[in-house]
């Protein structure tokens, strides 16, 4: 049961990714593909409906990992108390970004809540990458199961660490980059004209980047975490999940090319999916490597009773199916092109 809640756990956190990914992206481009007012507020409602059900999964993961391992989460939100207290700053500026910048229409407010909309989104996702980094490389639990980072210390890998070293800061680059190619790919999607074709373009210039740093961070990580390795080793089929993000960066590059813009977007998505899945494997069994491999959490020594798994998968698979349902209905109801109707966002146009 404990490597099955491993998997739900992981498919949460992997939901969660694609749907805010790319929205957190749209931000972070925000500023460099919309140049006039209304082309802003037109990146403003391609996620606009959306945005908001997008963080519910952000929770979902969250309360998914607290039932599951409930040692995990204890341990885990001790030690990375300081960012979980800025992403939720971060968080919560970005929403009133969002919302200020469609009720309030100012002259002098609205580049103020277009800058915190893109400053707030490009910071969540380098902070995202970088607690993944974290879990990559390990941190420095102690035989009691807790820790604590500050946000640095040298930048360098060794027993005292901090949130931020020369490692995370590759994978919070890495997480940006994506997020920006996910966001150009879904505005280029849902919007028309200059807006879809700037997008569009910034999407291909940005693949490059993606490129150079998974090959970068890839490389990078079998040396900073042997399990990786091991793994591979041990289970050869897992190579199928770096494959799938090979496969879908050459798919976001050839329907770029094609000017297919919805199959490059799902390419982009089968890319982050097999990022996370190589990642999920790759440190499998554990679920919260340490800087000394002997006080590393394991699947077996942080997951909740027997019983509870059992029940909790019952009760998981309603929950999903309603949340997915939910979710499905949104998105077929706000399909198509966006267009912009007396100043609103949030209307679309198939």
């Amino acid at each position: 049961m404990g490597t099955i809640w491993y998997c739900l756990v992981a498919f949460m956190i992997a939901v969660y990714v694609l749907l805010d990914g790319f929205d957190l992206g749209a931000g972070a481009i925000h500023l460099l593909v919309a140049k006039t007012d209304l082309e802003r507020r037109q990146v403003l409602a391609s996620i606009g409906p959306v945005w908001d059900g997008n963080e519910v999964w952000l929770i979902a993961a969250g309360g998914t990992l607290y039932f599951a391992f409930p040692v995990l989460y204890a341990s885990g939100f001790s030690g990375f108390y300081l960012p979980l207290m800025m992403v939720l700053w971060l968080l919560i500026l970005r929403g009133a970004a969002i919302e200020f910048r469609n009720h309030i229409k100012s002259n002098v407010w609205d580049p103020f809540w277009d800058s915190l909309f893109a400053g707030s989104s490009v910071l969540l996702a380098v902070f995202f990458g970088a607690a993944l980094g974290n879990v990559v490389r390990g941190v420095p639990l102690d035989e009691s199961g807790y820790f604590f980072e500050p946000l640095w210390t040298n930048f360098r890998l060794g027993d005292v660490t901090g949130i931020l070293d020369w490692y995370t800061i590759l994978v919070g680059i890495l997480a940006l980059l994506a997020f920006m190619m996910h966001g150009a790919l879904w505005v280029q999607m849902k919007t028309s004209g200059a807006l879809s074709d700037c997008a569009g373009r910034l999407a291909g210039n940005t693949w490059w980047g993606v490129l150079v740093m998974t090959a970068l961070v890839t490389a990078v990580t079998f040396r900073v975490q042997p399990q990786v390795k091991a793994n591979l080793s041990t289970w050869p089929w897992g190579v199928i999940f770096p494959l799938l993000a090979v496969a879908g960066m050459g798919g976001v590059r050839y329907e770029l090319f094609k000017r297919h813009e919805r199959s490059a977007f799902l390419a982009s998505c089968a890319y982050l999916a097999g990022m996370l899945a190589s990642v999920v494997f790759g440190i499998y069994p554990m679920v919260l490597p340490a800087r000394n491999p002997l006080y590393s959490l394991t699947i077996g020594s942080a997951k909740a009773g027997s019983y509870g798994l059992k029940v909790g998968v019952v009760w998981w698979t309603i929950g999903i199916i309603l949340a997915a349902g939910y979710s499905t209905l949104v998105y077929r109801s706000f399909a198509g092109k966006v267009a912009l109707s007396d100043g609103q966002y949030g209307h679309t146009d198939d």
